[in-house]
C-alpha cells in the first residue's frame, strides 16, 4: 500500500492525468482503476499528504498510519506542527484519529452549517370578556375572569432559502423557463448560446461533462459544468446544438489551451500574476475642437472626460 501510495504521488506530481483525460487524480482513481468514490478519495489525500509532507512515507510503510486517518491528519497537520502532530496519529482508529484531530484543531473537523429557518412565533388566545355585573336584589357574586386556553405553535414547513436560491441558479444556467419559446428569435449578440440550444444541450449530455477519455467513455463530472464549443467560438464555430457540449472548468479550459496556447490563456487566468499589466495613468481632459488653428473646448461639453496617457504619446493626440 505504501509503495502504490508513493508511485501515485508521483503520478499526481507530474499531472499525467491530464493527458489521460481526466480532470484530476480522483477521476482517473475512480473511472479508471474503477475505485469507489471512497476509496479514491482516501487515495488522493494520501497522494497529495506526500506531496507535502514526506516524512509520512515512513511510518505508512512501518504500518504506524492507516488509509482510513489521512484524511482526519490531513485536515490539521501544518509544516509548523508536523513534528509533534504525526506521532498523535500513529496506531490510531478511523473515530480515534477524529477525536485528535477535533481536539488539536476543532474548527477544521467540526462541520458548520448556516441555516435560514422562519421564526414562528406562538398566536396568542383573545382573552374573552367578563359579562357586566347585574344588580338585583340577590347578592352580588364576584366574577369569575375565564382563563385562556392555550393554543399550540402553528408552524409548516418550509424550504431554506439558500436551497431555493441554489436551485433557482440551477435553472437559470439550464435555461429552463415555465413557457418556452415556440419559434425564439435569433440573439443580437452572435457569440452567445440561445436558450433553446442551451436547454437542448443540458437535456442531451444529462448534465455531465462530455469530455471524451483515452480509456473509453466521458469524464462524467458534474461540479462547474460549462457551455464548451467543439468547434472554437473565435475559429468561427456556431453556437449551435451540435457543435456545443458540457464540460466542467476544468477541461473547458484545457480545451481552449490546446487551440490557443498557454501563453494566451495566461492572460485569461486570474491566478497567473504575469498576466495583469500594469495600468495606464489617468488624466483628465476636456472635449475640443480644432478653431482657427487653435485648440479651444468644445461649446457643448460640460464634463471632463477621463483619457489615458501612455507613456512617449503626446497629451493632446487627436480631436473628438
Amino acid at each position: 500500500m505504501a509503495d502504490s501510495l508513493v508511485a501515485l504521488a508521483d503520478f499526481d506530481r507530474q499531472r499525467l492525468w491530464v493527458h489521460l483525460g481526466h480532470a484530476s487524480v480522483f477521476y482517473y482513481l475512480h473511472c479508471d482503476l474503477k475505485l469507489s468514490k471512497g476509496a479514491a478519495h482516501y487515495r488522493k489525500v494520501a497522494a497529495r499528504l506526500i506531496q507535502t509532507f514526506p516524512e509520512v512515507v515512513a511510518p505508512f510503510q512501518q504500518g504506524k498510519l492507516c488509509i482510513t486517518t489521512v484524511v482526519e491528519l490531513a485536515r490539521v497537520i501544518t509544516p509548523g506542527n508536523s513534528t509533534d502532530v504525526l506521532p498523535r496519529f500513529f496506531y490510531l482508529s478511523k473515530q480515534e484519529a477524529k477525536a485528535v484531530a477535533v481536539e488539536i484543531c476543532p474548527a477544521a473537523v467540526v462541520p458548520r452549517r448556516e441555516v435560514v429557518t422562519k421564526v414562528v412565533t406562538e398566536v396568542e388566545a383573545e382573552v374573552p370578556r367578563a359579562p357586566p355585573f347585574q344588580l338585583d336584589e340577590t347578592p352580588l357574586t364576584p366574577c369569575v375572569q375565564a382563563a385562556p386556553q392555550a393554543v399550540p405553535m402553528q408552524s409548516e414547513p418550509l424550504t431554506p432559502n439558500l436551497q431555493r436560491l441554489h436551485m433557482a441558479q440551477q435553472a437559470k444556467r439550464r435555461a429552463e423557463v415555465k413557457k418556452p419559446q415556440k419559434n425564439p428569435r435569433p440573439p443580437k449578440n452572435p457569440g452567445r448560446v440561445p436558450a433553446a440550444v442551451r436547454r437542448a444541450v443540458w437535456a442531451r449530455d444529462d448534465g455531465t461533462c462530455q469530455w471524451p477519455l483515452d480509456s473509453g467513455g466521458v469524464c462524467g463530472s458534474t461540479l462547474r459544468l460549462e457551455i464548451d464549443h467543439v468547434a472554437p467560438r473565435g475559429k468561427g464555430g456556431l453556437s449551435t446544438i451540435d457543435n456545443c457540449r458540457l464540460a466542467c472548468a476544468f477541461h473547458n479550459q484545457l480545451a481552449a489551451r490546446q487551440v490557443y496556447g498557454d501563453k494566451h490563456m495566461d492572460l485569461f487566468t486570474r491566478t497567473v500574476p504575469v498576466a495583469r499589466e500594469a495600468a495606464a495613468p489617468w488624466i483628465g481632459l476636456p472635449r475640443f475642437t480644432v478653431s482657427g488653428g487653435a485648440i479651444v473646448p468644445h461649446s457643448s461639453s460640460r464634463n471632463f472626460r477621463l483619457r489615458p496617457r501612455f507613456p512617449g504619446s503626446a497629451d493632446l493626440a487627436t480631436c473628438s
